[in-house]
């Protein structure tokens, strides 16, 4: 067989389901979300547009479709987090009910755990204040 006949390496987002999962991943994450005390005083009361962004942003971040790109332009998470106040205990939060999402999901094995180190990585990296300094 020739390189050009070889079947395409699947991304994350293809061996997770595509679109369909990452919605329910989405879903799943902001119904804990919009009800963890740690969370929810920073986060808008309406989650429709933050949902959107969240579908967008993790379709791209699986290896889909640049939608975040096309619509919003360059991610720059650290950035458009920085208004927020993100202490460590939100990371781990924020992790506590991604956790929870992708056992609703229904994403296991080898792809969630190099799913979570991502996320994790991405959770940690947007820390920007320190316990005690939010206003919440």
């Amino acid at each position: 067989m020739r390189i050009d006949d070889a079947p395409a390496q699947a991304t994350p987002y293809e061996m997770i389901g595509g679109e369909e999962t990452v919605a329910k991943l989405v879903n799943a994450f902001y119904d804990r979300v919009a009800k963890h005390p740690k969370l929810a005083p920073i986060f808008p009361d309406d989650f429709s547009e933050v949902r959107k962004k969240q579908f967008a942003f993790l379709t791209q971040f699986f290896g889909g479709p640049p939608l975040f790109a096309e619509q919003y332009g360059s991610p720059m998470l650290r950035r458009r987090h920085l208004p927020h106040p993100v202490t460590p205990s939100r990371a781990k939060a924020w992790l506590d009910c991604m956790e929870e999402a992708l056992d609703e999901a229904g994403i296991q094995g080898d792809i969630r755990a190099f799913l979570w180190e991502r996320l994790s990585i991405t959770a940690h990296h947007m820390v920007n204040t320190h316990e005690g300094e939010e206003p919440y």
